[in-house]
């Protein structure tokens, strides 16, 4: 029986201005009607029902995201009271699941990656499941062909082929973190390297039992708050006991030191919609290499990134090379070559203290 949980408390700092504490970008339309959220739910429409759908995110933007997902059942939306990163959160989901269905086989994504072609992806999740039904120790992963030399990813290189029928899947060899640009074209040009995508499929007894053997106190913490469970003292315990959790990913807690993981080719094509230079990518440019969104009017204007609303006209004379993005209460205007710059934006918006633009 197949559970998908949903990690859904990003803070999307470089999305900023368009994403905020109150509402990340997950919690955006980038392109089309739907948010990032809302489409990560409708892909599991074939996979699971929604009483199966478990949702984590932060405590701040429960209400935003109930907004968002109105069908979803009362107490599938995990709210976490303190940022501790993809392990615990794996951890507790895990626990809650385990709880309801001893044997239930656990899927998990970020709620704030673009996925085309769905239908792809649910033949590989099923293969997955074959994988994990074939030996319940293994943890399954999945790996995206790199098509350039990236940083921002970290990098699964493959080992011993494990089948080549129905998609290929690979024994992982280890876990390389986010290289430097020299490290990352070896690791492309090599062909033996995939990007890590942050999706996996595993027993939920499995990783809790990895949790348990590598991380000891996180499980012991998380074992405290499931036992609570029903108590009338469920949320001082949950807050209290979670905040004692030292965050790690997932990645460093478990997938780096387990001995039986395997990586599945992904047959997706997959975005992990990192910044505002992904647009392009998802929204196509014109003959200028402009991308725009809302109303725009570009006049000898090449190579930016420009979004608003429908409501609102940007117009661009004699621009190269930027981003602006305008929303109500305020507009980003930078350069698109320095675009990890955006993030020192929001540091530097909580230095002087204004709150309201954060």
């Amino acid at each position: 029986m197949l559970y998908a949980t949903i990690m859904a408390g990003g803070s999307g700092t470089r999305f900023w201005p368009a994403s905020r504490q109150a509402f990340p970008k997950q919690l955006l339309s980038l392109i089309g009607d739907r948010s990032m959220l809302q489409a990560t739910v409708d892909r599991l429409q074939g996979l699971c029902p929604v009483e199966r759908i478990l949702i984590l995110t932060n405590q701040r933007l429960i209400e935003a995201t109930r907004a968002q997902l109105p069908d979803l059942p009362i107490g599938r939306l995990i709210g976490e009271p303190f940022k501790r990163d993809t392990a615990p959160c794996i951890a507790l989901a895990a626990s809650l699941i385990v709880a309801e269905e001893p044997e239930a086989i656990m899927l998990v994504m970020p709620a704030d990656h673009v996925i085309k072609t769905d239908s792809q992806f649910e033949q590989a999740i099923e293969a997955a499941l074959e994988l994990v039904d074939e030996d319940d120790s293994r943890l399954v992963t999945f790996g995206i062909k790199p098509t350039y030399p990236a940083t921002v990813f970290g990098y699964i290189e493959r080992g011993e082929l494990l089948r080549s029928q129905q998609g290929r899947v690979y024994q992982v060899a280890r876990f390389r973190e986010k290289p430097d640009e020299s490290t990352a074209k070896q690791f492309v040009d090599s062909g033996n390297f995939y990007w890590n995508a942050g999706i996996f499929v595993w027993k939920a007894r499995t990783i809790l039992k990895a949790l348990q053997s590598y991380e000891p106190e996180m499980y012991a913490t998380i074992s405290a708050i499931s036992a609570a469970l029903g108590r009338e003292d469920f949320e001082q315990v949950f807050r209290e006991q979670f905040e004692q959790i030292k965050g790690k990913s997932i990645d460093f807690a478990v997938m780096e030191n387990y001995p039986n993981v395997c990586v599945v080719e992904a047959p997706f094509d997959w975005d992990d919609v990192g910044n505002w230079s992904c647009l392009p990518r998802l929204a196509g440019c014109d003959d200028h290499g402009n991308t725009t969104i809302g109303s725009n009017l570009v006049i000898d204007t090449r190579d930016c990134i420009i979004r608003s609303s429908h409501e609102h006209l940007v117009v661009t004379l004699g621009v190269e090379n930027c981003i602006v993005v305008h929303t109500p209460d305020a507009t980003l205007v930078a350069d698109r070559r320095d675009e990890a710059a955006v993030r020192k934006v929001v540091e530097k918006l909580e230095q002087l203290g204004w709150i309201d633009y954060l």
